[in-house]
This record gives structure tokens, sequence and C-alpha cells, in this order.
């Protein structure tokens, strides 16, 4: 037995003789702006990380059963990004209204069906800090940050140690959820791990860059005169289609048009169909870092922001404040509710603590990518857990024609061919299964499944943990 396995039992004996004798310190009693009581327990604290890091977690029980119910950890990605996000505007169980002071009940939460932990990772993310302010990291500290966290959490809250457990997380959480997953499977932990999930998450750079060009082009967002130059100068017969890692200085230039019109123009690109939230986006800072992380692979540099219009209809800026919003998405209401003083205090944050913003600029520039791929990760841990990999259809940040061709390479036996899944007597997207792994899509969803698709992903994790797809 590891030293560290050790510690981890040892806590685990005293926080079940702790918690019979005094009511949990992270309750939350009350949330401001909820026009009724609450109606199943919910806690907001800390849970330790490495080193100097305090990871703030939400915590909400199942309205089913809690004592059985599945425990889910949530982590939403950026990297640098919130998992609040996750709470208040995706599957949690209470929503913020516009008017950034009203809640209102989510009828699609998901816990409804499992107990759900949302974790604000890496520290320097929303709640989370370190005593340091040292936010520089990468995947692999993050992954044993989070593992270290997932073993505090259950030091608190030990009665869920024997509940099955599962890690869901989204777009870099892609990255976030694998590597986390490794490090419980290696562990030797009383951990009741069973499986994982990952929403349009990135899970290769190569293969969601090469498929982002084809997405474009097959989606009507350039025409033939770019196409045919992307087929010109970066395929040939012999080796097909190379738009990531290409050096042909013509090929490049040929992906820099392509790339324009898909994230430069002011679509939406985390929902295709989906309007801009404030109109045609400026030249965020924040955009700027995310398409680095999602797209460095093809070996070109994203030019300057345009220098102000001063006769043009609309001014481009360059931000440098940190906590920039992602480019189209509306977090006004959630950023007023969760910075006011009251919150905070039913949040049990401490008064030293950052201001809440979406997206972290000090953590998500920092950050540095360790992995090209997660492919050895899934390979390691298919053989003995359940892994679900879902994407809304309109997505362009993680497109799901990369995940699918990631799903295909690792080669899993197939135990049912692709085919339409329905819900409300409706087809709500394809699915395929693989031994021990789902591919599923969501018709008309866009990167924030849970948001805009809220009854399919309900019915979509309850299917997965149940595993009755």
């Amino acid at each position: 037995m590891s030293a560290a396995t050790a510690t981890f039992l040892c806590a685990l004996a005293l926080a079940f003789v702790s918690n019979t004798l005094a009511a949990h310190p992270d309750e939350i009693k009350s949330l401001p702006g909820l026009k009724s009581d609450l109606k199943f327990a919910q806690y907001s604290g800390y849970v330790n990380a490495t080193g100097n890091k305090k990871l703030h977690y939400w915590f909400v029980e199942s309205q089913g059963n809690p004592k059985t119910d599945p425990v889910v950890l949530w982590l939403n990605g950026g990297p640098g990004c919130s998992s609040l996000d996750g709470y208040l505007s995706e599957n949690g169980p209470y929503h913020v209204e516009d008017d950034g002071s009203t809640l209102y009940e989510n009828p699609y939460s998901w816990n409804q069906v499992a107990n759900v932990v949302y974790l604000e990772s890496p520290a320097g993310v929303g709640f989370s800090y370190s005593t340091d302010k040292n936010y520089s990291t990468d995947d692999n500290q993050v992954a044993m940050d989070n593992f270290v966290a997932v073993q505090s959490f259950f030091v608190k809250f030990p009665q869920f140690l024997p509940n099955d457990f599962y890690i869901v997380g989204e777009s870099y959480g892609g990255y976030y959820v694998p590597t986390l997953a490794v490090n419980i499977m290696k562990g030797n932990t009383s951990i009741n791990f069973k499986g994982f999930g990952i929403g349009n998450g990135l899970t290769s750079h190569e293969m969601n860059a090469n498929s982002a060009v084809y997405y474009g082009y097959y989606h009507g967002l350039y025409g033939d005169d770019i196409w045919k130059l992307l087929n010109k100068f970066c395929c040939s017969d012999d080796a097909g289609c190379q738009f990531a890692y290409n050096e042909d200085a013509n090929c490049q230039e040929a992906v820099r048009q392509a790339m324009h019109y898909i994230y430069d123009i002011g679509l939406n690109e985390y929902a295709l169909y989906r309007d801009c939230a404030g109109g045609l986006p400026p030249h965020f800072a924040r955009w700027r870092m995310a398409v680095s992380h999602l797209f460095n692979t093809y070996g070109l540099s994203l030019p300057a922001p345009p220098k102000p219009q001063v006769n043009g209809s609309r001014m481009y800026t360059a931000p440098t404040t940190l906590g920039q919003t992602p480019p189209c998405i509306n977090a006004t209401a959630q950023t007023a509710w969760l910075n006011r003083p009251d919150v905070r205090l039913a949040l049990h944050i401490p008064e030293f603590v950052q201001q809440w913003t979406l997206c972290s600029e000090e953590v998500g520039e920092q950050y540095k990518t360790v992995y090209s791929s997660m492919h050895d990760q899934y390979l390691a841990l298919l053989p003995k857990y359940r892994a679900l990999v879902y994407n809304g259809d309109t997505d362009m940040a993680c497109n799901f024609l990369g995940d699918q061709w990631f799903v295909e390479s690792l080669k899993q036996p197939v135990v049912a061919a692709r085919k339409p899944w329905t819900y409300n007597n409706q087809v709500a997207g394809f699915i395929k299964q693989f031994q021990n792994l789902t591919f599923l899509t969501v018709k008309g969803a866009g990167h924030m499944v849970p948001q805009w698709k809220p009854g399919q992903a309900l019915a979509m994790i309850t299917n997965f943990l149940h595993n009755s797809f």
C-alpha cells in the first residue's frame, strides 16, 4: 500500500467518525434569489489539491436516492473555464434569470439521476485559488491536482464512497477527464470508479484541426475557390489531406483563409446556427487564447487584431484584462449573481478569494499542453471502464467529425452499428456502440449540449449511467 493511499484511508476513517457527530460545515442553507426552499442537500466549499492549491466545489445530492445513485464529477474545459457554468447554465438544478439576481429550477437537471459534483479546476479558475498565486500548470499537473481533489472530496463525504463514480467533462475536459481517470485507475484507492464521458471534447489536436476544415467547407462557410487551393496544396493521392502539421507555405495560406471564415467573421463557433450574444464579437483575447490551444497543430500564428475602424460600423479591440467571456456566449447573469456578497457568503467563499469570472486568462495563457492526443489514455482505460463520447453536431470548436475519427481510430470491437436514436418520438441524433465505448451525436446542439438540448442530454446521461443504450 502506498503512503498516499494509506493517508487517504486514514483520513476516511476519521471522516466517518466526525460525520456522525455534527452537521456538515459546507452545507448550503439557502440560495439568494431562489423563491422556494432547497429541495435537496447542497454543499459548497473547498477540497485540497497539491501544494498550496484549494479547489472550489459545489455538490448537489440526487433528487432520487442519494445513498445509492451514482456520483458524477463534472468538469468544464477552457483550459481555464469554470465548472459553475455547467451548474448555472447547463445541467445544474438551478439556473440564473437574465436579471442576474433570480434563480429558476431546471427541470432537466442531472441531479435527477445522480449526485453531481462541480469542481472548479485548475487553481485560479472561478473561486479556486493557490496561496502562492502561481497559476502556471499543464495536463499532468492538473490531472494530479484533480486526483488529490477527488480523494479530498471523499474524505469530506465518506458516505458516498461506495456509490458508483463517473467523471464527465466538456471541451478541454476531453483532456482533463481521461488523464484524471488514469490517475484513479493507477491510484489503488477505494473509489468505485465505473466510467467517464466527454462532451464536445478535444481528444486529438490533429483530428480536431483537420476535421474543422472539412466541417467548414461542407457546411458552406467558404467556397470552392478556397477548397480548390486546400486540395491542391494540402492533399495528395498517397497521403490524403493534411491541414495540420503541413509545412507547405501555400497550404498554410489556404488553411489561414479557411480558418478566417470559420472563426473570424462573427459566426458562433460554439453553435453554428445560433446568433452571437451581443452581436458580432470583437477579437477577444479569450477567443485568441482558446483557438491557440485547440488549433495549435496548424503551424500558423493568428493574425494580429485589426486596427480600430474609426469610420466603420463597429470597433475592433483586443482586451487585455483577465476573465474575458468567450465570444457569442452570454455569462452576464451568472457573473453578476456569483459575485453578489450574499451569494459568496451562502457558498462559503472567503473574502480574500478573487471575483468570479467565467474563464481565467491568467490560467489559460500560462497553460501548457503536454499531449497531442488522448489515444493512449483511452486504450488504457477501455478494458476496465465504460466511456461515452458525445457531440452536439453544430459545434465548430470541437466538431463531431474529429471526435468520430478519434473514436474509430481506437479500433474497438463494434457492438451495434450506427443508427438514429430518438427523444420524444423525434430523431435526436445518431449512436454507434463499441465494446465499452459509445459514440453519440445530438442533432442541433452546439458545444454545450446540456444547455441547448437539455431533455436529450438528460436522457443520454441517464442511459449511460444505467448502461441501457
